[in-house]
């Protein structure tokens, strides 16, 4: 057989052990796959953005309340004058001017409908308080040019209960009259006078009585009496010799040295201090020194000493007494109000002590123009009504001590022993250290009651003043209170005079005395005959009911 006729026949070993057949996936198995990822993709992404957005709520702060407050802070209510009222539609015309009244009408009528219900459907989306609505119409009120409206407003302010954060709001927006009258508001909140501002802190070195020798020492010597001149000058060098005792030199009492010990430092400090503020009342009786007195930071300095010396009462009067006569100068009533007196002399008139209400209430008297026409002079106090009120006056009570006395301590209380019997009885003496004004003031609130002094010692130094003869006499101290009495208003209604011991002789240089006039001092009880007879002669003195 040749080779071209050769065939190969190809063949295939046959084996059980070889690759099987290629299986494919279906289009039933790739759907349920594709549903089973997408639904795994689009549950994570779910969950992906759940966990994102909980997680931004949770760190994110909600600025409605922050806007809200915003909004609240930033409202200013301004009166209209009565010249921006005349020029506010000049240029218009007639018609416009009709069409602009009849919406202002109507804007009012609406306006007073929602305050008289500040929880109406109309204020429902607001998130806004009603005691704050009626907050902010009150401050709105005590603008008002009515004075009847304006005092009716400052009452409803001061008798209302308020939060905490709307006493703020108010110290912060009344004007200077509105802070004025709550202060005269009995048992007024505090909370509605701003603090005294922070005073700079002062050198290590630096001592109060220092601060007090430079502002007399600024102080003119002019214009003033020689009782003045002399005093000012022994408050200056008294405190010159203390600073020397300071430093380790002597403390001297009219050229007598005597060693000082450094323990006992605040003593002779607080006496110096003392010393000055005397000296100080006398340069505040004169208007001219007042301007002085200010600008040189006097009344900075006055707050400083008041804080230091709280357990002072008589520094603390002396100081009051200072700012009270200060007041009598209308010009500088922005400035005794900025440096934060206000709220100090609110806070006095609530002390339990009389004294010290009594020099608060006449300084605040004196800051008062929008209710007081009268002035109360140094030396003047009003023991009844020591604040604003509705109650008409009838007659006025004049309290004279005599000489060696002095406007409160001469009306104090009898000293009375109780008996075994009212020991027993579980009775307790309910003693009063000026009876006028806790007694007098009770049974006739409708008299106004003054208590005036003079003076018999200028100051508590014994050594004698050059023209202190001149003042002792009975012609020159009548005719200083006549001048005080007719500022604080005093003949402009009936008077009845009330005196002790020889202050009748002073009475009798400044008006004629009837014959039925009264001679009393201290009665011991308030049921006693004394002070019945008292309440007696006031009743027919004056010719009419009093006696409530």
């Amino acid at each position: 057989m040749s080779v071209t006729a050769l065939r190969l026949i190809p063949c295939r070993r046959l084996s059980s052990t070889g690759p099987g057949l290629k299986k494919f996936i279906t289009w039933k198995d790739f759907w349920k796959i594709t549903k089973v990822t997408g639904a795994i993709v689009l549950g994570t992404c779910v969950f992906i953005t759940y966990e994102v957005v909980t997680l931004r709520q949770a760190v994110t702060l909600d600025t409605r309340a922050i806007l809200q407050e915003k909004q609240k802070s930033y409202i200013y209510l301004t009166p209209m004058t009565k010249v921006e009222q005349e020029t506010l539609g000049t240029n218009l015309t007639y018609k416009i001017k009709k069409e602009l009244h009849k919406a202002v009408r109507k804007l009012i009528e609406i306006s007073s409908r929602v305050l008289q219900r500040p929880l109406d459907e109309r204020l429902s989306h607001l998130d806004a308080d009603p005691h704050e609505l009626a907050l902010w119409m009150l401050l709105k009120r005590t603008s008002s040019t009515s004075r009847s409206e304006r005092l009716q407003a400052v009452q409803d302010l001061a008798h209302s209960h308020w939060q905490d954060y709307h006493y703020q709001t108010a110290a912060q927006s009344i004007d200077q009259r509105t802070a004025i009258g709550l202060a005269r508001t009995p048992n007024v909140d505090l909370r509605f006078f701003l603090s005294p501002p922070t005073l700079p802190k002062l050198e290590d070195e630096f001592l109060i009585e220092d601060g007090l020798r430079q502002l007399l020492a600024s102080l003119p010597q002019s214009e003033v009496d020689q009782c003045v001149q002399y005093f000012t000058s022994l408050a200056l060098r008294e405190s010159t010799q203390s600073l020397a005792s300071q430093r380790g030199g002597l403390w001297c009492f009219g050229g007598n040295g005597l060693p000082y010990a450094q323990s006992l430092t605040s003593v002779p400090s607080e006496k110096v201090e003392s010393f000055c503020l005397q000296a100080l009342v006398q340069h505040s009786k004169v208007p001219s020194h007042c301007d002085h007195i200010v600008a040189n930071g006097g009344l900075q300095l006055l707050q400083r000493v008041y804080q230091l010396r709280r357990d002072s009462q008589k520094i603390q009067r002396n100081i009051v007494r200072i700012i009270g006569n200060l007041a009598l100068n209308q010009s500088l009533h922005t400035d005794i109000v900025q440096s934060g007196w206000l709220r100090v002399l609110a806070e006095t008139a609530q002390s339990p002590h009389i004294m010290q209400a009594s020099h608060a209430a006449r300084a605040l008297a004196n800051l008062d123009r929008d209710t007081e026409v009268q002035k109360y002079q140094d030396g003047v106090y009003v023991l009844h009504p020591q604040c604003r009120t509705s109650q008409p006056i009838k007659a006025d009570v004049l309290f004279v001590h005599g000489l060696l006395g002095a406007a409160f301590k001469t009306w104090r209380q009898k000293d009375c022993d109780l008996t075994e019997h009212e020991k027993s009885a579980g009775i307790h003496e309910d003693y009063t250290e000026c009876w006028p004004k806790s007694w007098l003031a009770a049974d006739c609130p409708s008299l106004r009651i003054l208590s005036v002094e003079y003076d018999t010692h200028l100051s508590d130094w014994r050594a004698k003043c050059p023209a202190e003869n001149q003042r002792k006499s009975l012609a020159y101290r009548s005719g200083e209170l006549l001048k005080k009495l007719k500022a604080a208003g005093v003949g402009e209604r009936p008077v009845v005079w009330v005196a002790h011991s020889m202050g009748d002789l002073g009475i009798g240089d400044l008006v004629e005395v009837a014959v039925d006039h009264l001679n009393i001092c201290k009665p011991e009880k308030k049921d006693t005959f004394l002070y019945k007879r008292s309440l007696r002669f006031i009743q027919d003195a004056l010719g009419e009911q009093v006696i409530s």
